[in-house]
C-alpha cells in the first residue's frame, strides 16, 4: 500500500481537531445518552418495548448501514463538504428528536440523525489524516480516539443529569447549539480536500453496503437470524461487485495488506471486549450493586477519563513511538484484558478493586485504540481517507454490537441454567440472595470471555501488523 504523505503543516490544524472532536463527541455521546431515559420515553410517548427497542437501536443501524457510502462520498466530493453536510443533518435531526410527540416520530429523528452522524464521523478522522502530518497524526488520532471512549462512557451519566433537571427532549437539544458551533468553526477553519481521481460514484455499491450492513447491525442488535442472513448475502454481492465495477466504492485491495486486515481485526476486538465490559458493568452496578443509572454512569467514568488523560498528556503517542505499533497493540489489549479480569474478580467487592480495574481498562484503550487507528489510517492512501475512515467505523459498529449482543446474550444462558426460576423473573428476582450470585457468577464468566477475546485478538492483531511491516 502507498504510504501516507507528509501534508504541510497548517497554523491551524490543533484549532482543526478541536472543531473535529466537538464534532465527533456529539455523535458518540447520542450512542448512550438516551439509555437512561428509556422510563421517561415509556411514560411520556407511550412507547411499547419495540419502539423502545428501535429508538435506542434505529441511530446505530442508520449510522452503521451508511459508514461506508459515506468514506467514499467524502473522497469523492469533498471531506469538508460532507463534514459540513453531517453537521446539517445531525443538528437538524436533534431538533427533530427533542420536538418529537409520538415514537414514530423520534425513532425518524434518530435516524436521520444516524445519517448524520455517519457523515461526520467518515469526515472527521477523514480531514484529521490529511491536516496531520507522520509524524503528529499519531497523537491527533490518539485525542481523536479518546474523545470516541469519553463519549461513549460519559452518555449515561449525562443523561442521568440532564433528566434530573429537564425533561428528556433536553438530551437532543443540547446538541444543537453546539452543532452550531462546530458548523461556523469548520466552515472557517477546516480546509477542503478530496480524490481528484474519482470518476462516476458507484451506485450499485453503496446500496448493497448500505443494505448489508444495516441488515447485520440490524441482526445483531435485535438478534434477528434471518436479517443476519439476509445482510451475509448482500454484503457478499457488494464484494463481488467491487471486484468487477470500473470505479468500485470501496478498494478491496486494502484487504489484502496484512497491516490493514490486521488493523480492522483489533478494531472488532478491542470495541467488543470494551463495549461488552461496559454494558455488562452497567447491569452489574444497577441490578446487583442498586445503584441508579446516574450514580452507575459516574463510576464508570474512570475509564473515559483515564483515556482522555493518557492521550491529551502524550503518553500513547509516545508509547507507540518508543514500542512501535505491533508492540503497543499488544501491550494494550493486554492492559485491557487484565482491567476486564480486574473487575470480573471483584464483582461482589467494594468499589476500589473496580477502580483498579477501570483504570487498566482505560490505560490498555489509551495506548491499543490510537494505535490500531494509526494501522489502518497508515495502510491507505491518503487520496482514500475517507474509505479507510468508513471501513473503520464501520467495524467498530460491528464490534460494539457483537460485544454487546454476544456478552449479554452469554450473561443470560449462565444465569438462567443456574437460576432458571430467578432468570425468567429478572430483575425483580434479584431481590434473593441465591439469585444475585447467580446472576454475578454469570457476569463474571461474561467478562473473563470478553477478557480473553481481547487477550487473543490484540495478540492476532499486533502479529499481522509485525508481519506487514517487516
Amino acid at each position: 500500500m502507498t504510504a501516507v504523505a507528509a501534508p504541510a503543516r497548517s497554523r491551524t490544524r490543533w484549532l482543526v481537531l478541536a472543531v473535529l472532536c466537538a464534532a465527533e463527541l456529539v455523535v458518540v455521546l447520542d450512542h448512550t445518552v438516551l439509555n437512561v431515559a428509556v422510563p421517561a420515553l415509556t411514560t411520556e410517548l407511550g412507547a411499547g418495548a419495540a419502539e423502545i427497542q428501535w429508538i435506542i437501536n434505529g441511530y446505530a443501524v442508520a449510522q452503521a448501514g451508511l459508514l461506508l457510502a459515506a468514506g467514499a462520498a467524502a473522497d469523492r466530493y469533498g471531506r469538508r463538504r460532507m463534514l459540513l453536510a453531517g453537521l446539517v443533518v445531525f443538528g437538524a435531526g436533534s431538533l427533530a428528536a427533542a420536538l418529537a410527540r409520538t415514537a414514530g416520530q423520534l425513532i425518524a429523528a434518530r435516524a436521520g440523525m444516524g445519517v448524520g452522524g455517519a457523515l461526520l464521523l467518515t469526515a472527521t478522522l477523514a480531514v484529521a489524516i490529511q491536516v496531520f502530518d507522520a509524524e503528529e497524526r499519531p497523537r491527533a488520532i490518539g485525542l481523536w480516539a479518546a474523545v470516541s471512549a469519553f463519549g461513549f462512557a460519559g452518555g449515561p451519566p449525562l443523561g442521568g443529569l440532564i433528566l434530573g433537571h429537564f425533561w428528556w427532549g433536553a438530551i437532543f437539544l443540547v446538541n444543537v447549539p453546539l452543532i452550531a458551533v462546530c458548523l461556523v468553526a469548520a466552515w472557517f477553519l477546516v480546509p477542503e480536500s478530496r480524490n481528484p481521481a474519482r470518476g462516476r460514484p458507484d451506485l450499485a455499491g453503496a446500496a448493497l453496503a448500505t443494505a448489508g450492513i444495516t441488515a447485520l447491525v440490524y441482526a445483531i442488535t435485535a438478534e434477528q437470524p434471518l436479517a443476519a442472513v439476509a445482510g451475509g448475502l448482500l454484503v457478499a454481492g457488494f464484494v463481488a461487485w467491487e471486484r468487477r465495477a470500473p470505479e468500485p466504492m470501496l478498494n478491496l485491495g486494502f484487504f489484502r495488506d496484512r497491516r490493514f486486515v490486521g488493523a480492522v481485526t483489533g478494531v472488532v476486538l478491542i470495541t467488543f471486549g470494551s463495549a461488552g465490559a461496559l454494558f455488562l458493568l452497567s447491569m452489574q452496578l444497577q441490578f446487583a450493586g442498586g445503584h441508579d443509572p446516574l450514580a452507575a454512569g459516574l463510576r464508570m467514568v474512570p475509564f473515559a477519563l483515564t483515556v482522555v488523560a493518557l492521550n491529551a498528556a502524550g503518553v500513547s503517542a509516545r508509547v507507540m513511538k518508543a514500542l512501535g505499533l505491533p508492540r503497543a497493540i499488544a501491550a494494550g489489549m493486554t492492559l485491557l484484558a487484565a482491567g476486564l479480569a480486574v473487575v470480573a474478580h471483584v464483582a461482589t467487592g467494594g468499589y476500589a478493586g473496580m477502580l483498579a480495574g477501570l483504570l487498566l481498562m482505560g490505560a490498555g484503550c489509551a495506548v491499543a485504540n490510537p494505535a490500531i487507528v494509526e494501522a489502518v489510517v497508515s495502510a491507505v492512501p491518503p487520496d482514500e481517507a475517507g474509505a479507510g475512515a468508513g471501513v473503520e467505523g464501520t467495524m467498530t459498529e460491528l464490534g460494539t454490537g457483537l460485544g454487546v449482543a454476544f456478552l449479554g446474550t452469554l450473561t443470560q444462558a449462565r444465569f438462567a441454567a443456574a437460576a432458571p426460576a430467578a432468570a425468567a423473573a429478572f430483575p425483580a428476582a434479584l431481590a434473593s440472595p441465591d439469585a444475585l450470585d447467580a446472576f454475578a457468577a454469570a457476569l463474571r464468566t461474561s467478562e473473563l470471555v470478553g477478557a480473553l477475546t481481547v487477550f487473543a485478538g490484540g495478540c492476532l492483531t499486533a502479529l499481522l501488523v509485525h508481519r506487514s511491516r517487516r
